[in-house]
């Protein structure tokens, strides 16, 4: 048996002496090497921290790959950039070239206000360099022409030849041919005549009708006439006024004009209400112009006149109404004013009709207008013909001349 004191070795190894052993081993030799890090970390502490320049590092790159672009790259993107300068160089002038010429038409033509000047074609300064412009568009949108205010002229002028002291000085233009037209809008038309509330259509290729009311000695009488637009001359237009008929409500109609079927009539309504009213009848038919203009014999008459049966018999047929229609009340008016205050007629209206005579309405539904004669060269207007918008005139132009020479 074994006695309990004795001792046997361990088999483990002691790890202290294990520790002992590392003083010049791999731990030394790791600690020393890690001494340069310690040391660079404290020298950056030592170091004031200051914020990254992204921006400088960002250009750089920048730079750098703009560097690496091939030469026939560049030359491209110089190109491009080059030519978007020179057309916005081009399109200044143009604008600038188009303001001047508006103006100076406004002066020329002594218009109220300047028009609007397109010149086609591009480029513009290469034109400019040429003398001669491909095509100028000039629209005029309100010509004075006699009483109509309102006429819009658009003409096109092709190969126009400056007259220039270089390219920055122009004193004027030869334009050796133009073509346009000539526009008396309807709607224009309508608001300039609206005193009298007459509104102006199209009717066929060359008819206008005109429709609305006519203030006459405080009565508002309803207008109808037709007009046949007719070219007159080289620059002018006609208007021949036919059909023209004031309706007095429904009592009678009022044609201006001398012939037997103008002046003022019954309308078929009002005349057949005097084959109810034997009151009127027999003031109508006491008036011995009236029943000489009837042709109704003096006998046939005197009796109606003492027979209210007779009368009944003679105002009841249709041959009277008729007969009644044809009297002109005109001639009537000074001699019988009762008379025809007793059929419904103001006294102040039968005494301002005469007055309102063919020539004067004709002046007031007038659209005719003449062009003003241009300073040099002619003008002519062609092909007259009425639209739905209103009344288109072709123009035609040669030889003409604007500004300087």
């Amino acid at each position: 048996m074994r006695s309990p004191h004795h001792i046997t070795a361990h088999p483990y190894p002691n790890p202290y002496e294990e520790l002992g052993t590392l003083d010049d081993g791999p731990l030394e030799q790791f600690l020393v090497e890690d001494v340069p890090e310690e040391r660079a970390a404290a020298e950056a502490e030592d170091d004031p921290w200051a914020p990254p320049n992204h921006r400088r590092s960002g250009r750089r790159k920048r730079r750098g790959r703009f560097a690496g672009l091939p030469l026939a790259l560049k030359a491209v993107v110089g190109l491009v950039v080059l030519a978007a300068f020179a057309g916005l160089a081009d399109r200044w002038a143009l604008l600038y070239a188009e303001r001047r010429a508006a103006d100076t038409l406004k002066d020329r033509m002594n218009l109220a206000a300047a028009p609007e000047v397109q010149i086609d074609g591009f480029p513009f300064l290469t034109q400019l360099a040429d003398e001669r412009l491909d095509s100028v568009r000039v629209t005029v949108p309100d010509v004075a022409a006699d009483r109509i205010s309102l006429a819009q002229v658009s003409a096109t002028a092709s190969d126009v030849r400056l007259n220039t002291d270089g390219p920055t000085s122009v004193r004027g233009a030869d334009v050796p041919r133009l073509e346009g037209d000539v526009l008396l809008s309807f709607a224009d038309l309508n608001r300039e005549l609206g005193a009298s509330q007459v509104t102006f259509t199209g009717e066929g290729r060359d008819r206008v009708r005109a429709r609305g009311t006519l203030p006459v000695a405080g009565h508002d009488l309803r207008l109808r006439a037709e007009a046949r637009i007719v070219r007159d001359g080289d620059r002018g237009i006609a208007t021949h006024i036919g059909g023209m008929r004031l309706d007095i409500g429904e009592l009678a109609t009022y044609r201006p004009g001398a012939r037997a079927t103008e002046g003022l009539h019954l309308s078929r309504a009002s005349a057949a209400r005097l084959t109810h009213e034997t009151r009127k009848a027999k003031a109508l038919l006491s008036v011995p112009a009236v029943v000489r203009r009837l042709g109704v014999p003096d006998s046939v008459v005197r009796e109606a006149l003492r027979n209210e049966a007779k009368l009944t018999d003679l105002i009841g047929t249709p041959r009277f109404v008729r007969q009644a229609m044809r009297l002109n009340l005109i001639d009537l008016a000074l001699d019988h004013p009762k008379l025809l205050g007793l059929l419904g007629f103001d006294p102040a209206l039968l005494d301002a009709l005469p007055r309102l005579t063919r020539p004067v309405l004709v002046d007031q539904l007038s659209l005719a207008f003449r062009l003003p004669e241009p300073p040099s060269g002619q003008i002519r207007l062609r092909d007259v013909r009425v639209e739905k918008d209103g009344i288109r005139v072709r123009l035609e132009g040669e030889g003409l001349a604007v500004g300087r020479r």
